[in-house]
């Protein structure tokens, strides 16, 4: 459990988790488009998954 949550806490899954977090308030506040939110977090995740994906092979 504590090697799970030490995983957590590396810089890319701050930043991917912050981006995530600021990305959905703009787009709740009328901010963004839909479009934009979108854009944006499927880039984000699409490259931390692919990250960690390359990392664990």
């Amino acid at each position: 459990m504590r090697e799970k949550i030490s995983k957590l806490i590396d810089v890319k899954s701050i930043v991917t988790l912050s981006l995530t977090a600021v990305f959905g308030i703009l787009s709740l506040k009328g901010t963004l488009s839909a479009e934009q939110f979108q854009t944006v977090f499927t880039t984000v995740i699409a490259f931390y998954f692919g990250s960690q994906h390359q990392k664990n092979s």
